[in-house]
């Protein structure tokens, strides 16, 4: 495409990722300082010869105070790029060598030439430094990788031209030095630290940092860690083992869990009490719909943070599996025989569970995982007397027995997140060869991580990618959706039901007559004009959806009301209930989809593919 103008245009649209750009950001991009008189009608102009040239593909949308431009499903490298960057990124930490050099490799190969050509200096001024420098980290990265593998007499050359170029790198020269140091050159390693802090000198006026000094002394001592290689496809994470005596009955951690950089953090920061404020016992909730990810999130947090909890770990689950609590005296005894206690269950009341479990678990630095807890009723004989046991709980609705400042709100995964999932299932290499179609099944899944590994469970047994193809078109039937994210006893129907089961029956019909009114995020006003109900009726059932993670918030409209949405997947999971409730229900001898999900939900015991896990409820 020719035309320079026209190019920047289109690549600040795209740097945006769908959000809008206003017309100031566009006009200082375009010109400067010295923009026309008429800057208005040239972008309108510059807008129309884009849509002409580019299709129906993409669309561009005017919205005050400026442009934004959907792709819809049309790939954007750059994107593409940053995911399998961050992919091969977490690789490299976790000591996975070889698929992190593999993927990196990939990410690498969608870089041709020269970032944001034929554009304006304005734009280039404002962006390449930062794609230069992410090619750049992503570069290192994979070269790094390659040396694990014991690639380091390949490297030389590659280094040494990098070197060159980019002088002031001080990880390339890092890196350098210790592929010559590999294979047996000492001396030209030392040359290497000589010449980078003459030019470090010379240009900057500065010293080396400490990286680059601590790679000259272990080249200088012959440090045998410098010689140290991974062999290719070893996991070298480790993991602290538990001491003798200690409880610890954890479920089995997810292998690949990935993504949720903002939530480990918070959580990680709660668990070691950080930002509290207060002496008050410590409860922890992550709270959020079925199939979200609480149980893998607090799961992956606990196994990382053993040290922290040297009286022991105890998991308990708290629901059955047709989502109905667990008794009281059945989760008290488990607890009790973890923590040692050695009673006669027959002869014990409730209050003696209780007193005996309080006495057990007081003052023990120890971490109590609750998980799918329905209310507060069913916490509080589970709950500790003392401040210094954490509880960590986990359900599908907020609790008044823990503050708002320690609950987590576990969100739907985005793009990015549901990428690396996805890919962590199935292997880089073979989404690498299917990007598109991988697009649509996350698309599908919504962000939801149980149906995320429902599909890359179901993709990576088949080595034919024609089957993503083919998986992709029929999650794009609405009607077929739910059939499809299934995969033995895992069932995104099943989840999602457990919630809609807890509801009177009056909120179930509410809820199926919404989702008739289609997805469009409304306040309770605009929901009770379609529903033709009182707005307080409205709002007490919607904020009961709300409370029942059936239900989302997206914000508020221009009269400051709250606009609430249905996920995608609850939305069609109320709409087959449309269809069928009530008479379905309590009179067909033939149930439709739903109903023979919750009919097998409540009735066949769930045993998982070792592969997955231990629970349906882990999965993230």
């Amino acid at each position: 495409m020719s035309g320079t103008k026209e190019n920047t245009l289109l690549a600040a649209l795209l740097l945006a990722r769908g959000k809008v750009v206003s017309d100031e950001r566009l006009t200082a991009l375009l010109w400067g300082w010295n923009p026309p008189k008429t800057v208005s009608a040239q972008i309108y102009t510059y807008i129309s010869r884009l849509r002409k040239r580019l299709g129906a593909d993409v669309e561009f949308v005017r919205r005050q105070p400026g442009y934004l431009l959907d792709i819809h499903d049309s790939r954007l490298d750059l994107a593409e790029f940053e995911m399998l960057g961050q992919l091969g990124g977490a690789a490299l930490q976790e000591g996975r060598h070889a698929e992190a050099a593999g993927t990196l490799r990939t990410a690498l190969g969608l870089w041709n030439g020269e970032a944001l050509a034929n554009v304006t200096p304005q734009l280039a001024q404002a962006y390449v430094p930062q794609l230069e420098e992410t090619w750049a980290t992503v570069l290192e990265q994979r070269i790094e990788a390659d040396l694990a593998l014991g690639a380091h007499q390949e490297l030389i050359a590659e280094l040494t031209g990098l070197v060159a170029e980019y002088p002031l790198r001080e990880r390339l020269r890092a890196l350098l030095m210790t592929a010559l140091y590999r294979c047996g050159r000492q001396a030209d390693a030392l040359h290497v630290f000589y010449e980078g802090r003459q030019v470090l000198s010379e240009e900057l006026g500065i010293d080396p940092s400490a990286m680059l000094t601590d790679m000259y002394q272990a080249v200088l001592n012959g440090n045998p860690d410098l010689g140290a290689q991974s062999r290719p496809g070893v996991d070298v994470r480790v993991r602290v083992p538990a001491r003798e005596g200690v409880p610890s009955i954890l479920p089995p951690d997810l292998p690949d869990f990935v993504g949720r950089e903002g939530l480990v953090k918070r959580l990680s920061a709660l668990l070691h009490n950080e930002g509290t404020g207060d002496g008050g016992a410590r409860r922890i909730l992550i709270t959020g719909m079925g199939g979200i990810g609480k149980t893998a999130l607090a799961v992956h947090l606990s196994y990382s943070l053993r040290e922290s909890f040297p009286d022991g770990q105890i998991y308990v689950n708290l629901g059955n599996l047709n989502g109905s609590p667990k008794d009281s005296k059945e989760v008290l005894i488990g607890m009790l025989h973890a923590l040692g206690d050695d009673l006669d269950p027959g002869r014990e009341t409730l209050d003696d569970l209780v007193r005996r479990y309080r006495i057990a678990a007081f003052d023990k630095r120890m971490l109590i995982i609750l998980d799918n807890a329905v209310g507060d009723l069913q916490l509080e004989p589970l709950l500790p007397n003392s401040s210094v046991p954490t509880v960590l709980i986990t359900g599908r609705t907020r609790m008044a027995s823990v503050s708002e400042a320690n609950t987590l709100l576990v969100d739907p995964m985005s793009d990015a997140d549901a990428f690396l999932l996805l890919t962590a299932v199935v292997g880089a290499g073979r989404m690498a060869e299917c990007s598109r179609e991988a697009r649509d099944i996350i698309a599908h899944c919504a962000g939801l991580p149980l149906a995320l590994r429902i599909v890359g469970t179901r993709l990576a047994g088949r080595r034919d990618w024609a089957a993503a193809a083919r998986l992709a078109a029929r999650l794009g039937n609405p009607r077929a959706r739910l059939d499809e994210l299934r995969l033995g006893d895992l069932d995104v129907r099943c989840s999602l039901y457990a919630s809609v089961a807890q509801l009177p029956p009056e909120y179930q019909t509410f809820l199926s007559r919404l989702a008739q009114t289609g997805r469009t995020a409304a306040s309770a006003a605009e929901i009770a004009a379609k529903l033709m109900m009182p707005v307080e009726n409205a709002e007490q059932m919607l904020e009961a959806l709300v409370d029942g993670a059936l239900m989302g918030v997206s914000g508020v409209d221009h009269q400051e009301r709250l606009v609430y949405r249905l996920h995608d997947l609850v939305h069609l999971l109320a709409l087959e209930i449309a269809e069928d409730v009530p008479a379905a229900v309590r009179t067909s001898s033939s149930p439709r989809p739903w109903a023979r999900a919750v009919s097998k939900m409540t009735t066949t015991p769930v045993r998982l593919p070792s592969m997955l896990g231990w629970s349906s409820s882990v999965c993230q």
